[in-house]
């Protein structure tokens, strides 16, 4: 009879203690949390997504001169091959 009261309490227990930590989690999803690690850890993610931003900016501009400047050599290696140099 113990061991079926100890199960049934350990089973609310972490019903109730899940609840609890699921509405924790919603509070610091929108923004609301006081906690001075969260508030650091949101703060980095945001940093990271700037970076990020700023990282696939750079990548596309360098994807574009490299595209660029193989199309000109391209051109150069074709026009050295057909022996008309400019």
């Amino acid at each position: 009879m113990n061991k079926v009261t100890v199960i049934a309490l350990f089973c609310i227990v972490t019903t109730v203690s899940t609840g609890w930590a699921q509405t924790a989690s919603d509070a610091a999803a929108q923004g609301g949390s006081t906690d001075a690690i969260v508030q650091m850890r949101m703060h980095i993610a945001a940093a990271n997504k700037v970076y990020d931003r700023k990282v696939a900016a750079a990548k596309k501009v360098f994807d574009e001169k490299k595209a660029a400047a193989a199309k000109e050599r391209d051109a150069a290696i074709a026009a050295a091959r057909s022996g008309t140099t400019q």
